[in-house]
Order: C-alpha cells, then sequence, then structure tokens
C-alpha cells in the first residue's frame, strides 16, 4: 500500500509519497496533487506534510518520519552523509566525497546527491561547489538558494527533533 499528499510551500507544490515502510519520494509538483492511499502509508505521508509545514514556518529543523529511499550502498552512503549537514551549514561535494574515504569520488557523490528521491528530509540543498558556488538541483538554483536563506534565517532555534536513520531496505 501507498499514500501520496500534496502540500503547497514556498517553493511550489510537492508530492509527498509513503509506503509502510516510510517516506519514499518528494517530488516538485506543477500544481495541487491527487491525494491517495490510505492506512500506514497515508499516515506516514501526513506526517511528511505536517513536519515539512513546520520547517516552512520556521519551527523545525530536523525530521522525524521514517524514511525510505530507494537507491544503490553508496546511494544511501551518501545521503546519509549528506543528513548530518547541520542546519544552516553548507558542505561541499569533496568533502562528502573525502569523508567517504575516496576525494575521486567527486562526481559519484554528485550524481548520487543529484539522484536523492527525499529532498529537504535529505538536506542535499546543502551541498554546494567546491568554490562555495550553488549547484545543481532537482528543484532549480532558486529553490535551493530559497532553502538556503531560510535556514540562515532561522539558524537560533533550538534542535527540536532529532533525525532517524534512513531504513535499509
Amino acid at each position: 500500500m501507498s499514500a501520496t499528499v500534496g502540500l503547497e510551500t514556498p517553493i511550489g507544490w510537492l508530492a509527498i509519497h509513503a509506503g509502510e515502510d516510510g517516506l519514499a519520494r518528494v517530488e516538485f509538483a506543477e500544481g495541487p496533487v491527487p491525494e491517495s492511499g490510505r492506512g500506514r502509508a497515508r499516515q506516514i505521508a501526513g506526517q511528511a506534510a505536517r513536519e515539512l509545514r513546520e520547517y516552512f514556518e520556521g519551527t523545525r529543523r530536523a525530521f522525524d518520519t521514517p524514511l525510505a529511499p530507494s537507491g544503490t550502498a553508496f546511494q544511501r552512503a551518501v545521503w546519509e552523509r549528506v543528513r548530518a549537514i547541520p542546519w544552516g551549514a553548507t558542505v561541499t561535494y569533496g568533502e562528502i566525497a573525502r569523508a567517504l574515504g575516496d576525494e575521486r569520488k567527486v562526481r559519484a557523490v554528485g550524481a548520487a546527491n543529484g539522484a536523492n528521491p527525499l529532498p529537504i528530509f535529505i538536506p542535499c540543498h546543502r551541498v554546494v561547489g567546491a568554490d562555495g558556488s550553488l549547484t545543481g538541483y532537482a528543484g532549480g538554483l532558486e529553490r535551493k538558494a530559497w532553502l538556503l536563506a531560510h535556514e540562515s534565517r532561522q539558524k537560533s532555534l533550538p534542535d527540536m527533533h532529532a533525525p532517524r536513520d534512513i531504513r535499509r531496505p
């Protein structure tokens, strides 16, 4: 069973897709999103929507929704590193590659970051180019800039929620 809910945000509509194991995908949508599903999947999608609403209101810095993204072992390792980037901070693709043990994997890190199915929950907007410039974002660079500015404005918020691990398939 799966479920989808829509959420209108300051950066546009989001389609939130969940299964019974957790949040599977968040996609940028062109407009209102048809909602579907029930049961645990619907509860998870609803929880994700509430937490995103709080994020955009400036009252949430971390998420409690269980995550269940689909990806390779390398992609999941990159996403775990991305989830560890502190609120309002940025790191480079090279820093993530070095943290994973091979600075030559910068492009592979970029590809994994680009394949992130859970933007904001896995904050790929916090990854920047080697010179600090904004580079690639599935939602577009304007959204990436907005998210970084939003977090910068909210840096004084206390850490009210600790992130949870991504579930393994």
